[in-house]
């Protein structure tokens, strides 16, 4: 050893390259450190601007698929809510205890609604009970609207009215009344009113009493509003297929929707939300 030291020039490797940072083994030391991190420095920079930027990028992503899931569900919700044209009624629509006749309108249609004896016989007589009562004191006692009743032994649940407010189904309809016309006196539909077969009426196994239904004769392209007031149409003893009809109409709403000659007609039926003036 002759006191000095050789230089050992420090070699860094960049790409395909070597960097020399210093070139003396001691008086260097503190150079050759500071270069050690300074190179460091230059290395670890990408890296960590990379992973800077996918941490941003990812939290960018999450949000967004936030947003667009709350959205989404936004939108489901809306779109089971909001349902086809609100129809004004001018007048109320349904009998208040103690009233015993009202007139109303829907949209172009007129509904002239009348409270029946209680000694008039029912429309449909194969009815047999209404919650679990007789049925003229299930009507008397008004608890009919939606529910259970009994027909030829088979037992029928309707729909709560929540649930008839989106309901919609398209099948086969006819129409009833035309044996009360030669008839003495009135008939009382499953709810108390007096049955009119001139009137713009329906019946229906599910559905709440009353309620309006807008139906459309897919045959011609016809559509008219109903008042539903009435069970049926029931499996009969001559037509057990009568009972798979979706909806028996008054004989004055089949004349309107023009299937009264052939009895039945192909129809879209869907419940209509009222909103009084």
């Amino acid at each position: 050893m002759d006191g000095t030291t050789k230089s050992q020039p420090l070699l860094v490797h960049h790409g395909s390259r070597f960097i020399t940072f210093c070139s003396s083994r001691v008086g260097g030391m503190y150079r050759c450190l500071q270069a050690k991190r300074f190179v460091l420095s230059l290395l670890l920079f990408p890296i960590l601007l990379t992973l800077t930027s996918c941490s941003v990028i990812e939290g960018a992503l999450s949000v967004i698929k936030t947003t667009f899931s709350v959205t989404k569900t936004t939108y489901r919700v809306a779109k089971k809510t909001v349902k086809g044209t609100i129809w004004v009624v001018s007048g109320a629509y349904e009998l208040t205890k103690g009233a015993t006749k009202l007139v109303y309108h829907v949209g172009k249609f007129t509904f002239d609604v009348v409270r029946a004896p209680l000694e008039y016989p029912l429309v449909r007589d194969d009815i047999q009970t209404i919650d679990g009562l007789p049925v003229k004191e299930a009507i008397r006692l008004g608890r009919v609207k939606a529910a259970p009743y009994t027909v030829k032994g088979q037992h029928y649940v309707p729909m709560s009215l929540a649930s008839a407010q989106t309901y919609e189904e398209t099948g086969l309809a006819s129409w009833y009344g035309e044996e009360t016309r030669q008839l003495p006196g009135g008939h009382m539909t499953a709810n108390g009113e007096l049955f009119n077969p001139n009137a713009l009426t329906a019946a229906h196994k599910y559905l709440p009493l009353p309620i309006h239904v807008q139906v459309t004769n897919l045959e011609n392209g016809k559509s008219i509003i109903v008042r539903v007031n009435d069970r049926g149409p029931f499996p009969s003893d001559h037509n057990p297929d009568s009972g798979k009809r979706i909806i028996d109409l008054s004989r004055g709403a089949a004349e309107e929707l023009g299937f009264v000659q052939q009895g039945t007609a192909r129809v879209h039926v869907e419940t209509i939300q009222l909103d009084e003036a």
